[in-house]
């Protein structure tokens, strides 16, 4: 039996969180050019606008491709553990980089820091960040690489 327009539109379309599961969620992605010394102070610029608009701290994930943010390094200090459970708590901004991004869980926006490391740090920061970002991923850093990246199936 086939479908009538008028059994179509008498069904409701799903709502909710089943209606997102279907289909995944493509983040809004922004470019910052920014060289890879300050990349990092890109990234920051970024996150205090993204605060000052009204974002939750909570909601923002920081990647760095090369030296650590002062505040990752500043942390792990204190042991892993004790890092860790400030980003589970989800309750302010996270910074990572990318050895360790697989571990951080999603957050509606990411913010990836070019800003050195391996050549291929950069395409492991960008499909993570890619992955994690609900709404929103924005890389700071060279865009003629950021570029080549992002094409080759980010």
């Amino acid at each position: 039996m086939q479908r009538t327009p008028r059994d179509v539109a008498a069904k409701p379309a799903p709502s909710g969180p089943a209606a997102g599961a279907t289909a995944p969620v493509t983040p809004q992605i922004q470019l910052i050019p920014a060289s890879v010394e300050g990349a990092l102070d890109a990234a920051e610029e970024a996150v205090d606008l993204l605060l000052d608009s009204g974002r939750a701290p909570g909601d923002v994930l920081v990647i760095t491709t090369g030296e650590q943010h002062p505040w990752a390094a500043h942390e792990l200090s204190f042991g892993e553990a004790s890092y860790w459970a400030q980003h589970d708590a989800g309750d302010d901004v996270f910074y990572t980089d990318v050895t360790i991004a697989a571990r951080a869980a999603s957050r509606p926006v990411v913010v990836v820091a070019v800003n050195g490391g391996p050549e291929d740090a950069a395409a492991s920061a960008l499909s993570a960040a890619h992955s994690r970002a609900g709404a929103l991923l924005i890389v700071c850093g060279d865009p003629q690489r950021i570029n080549s990246v992002l094409g080759a199936g980010v």
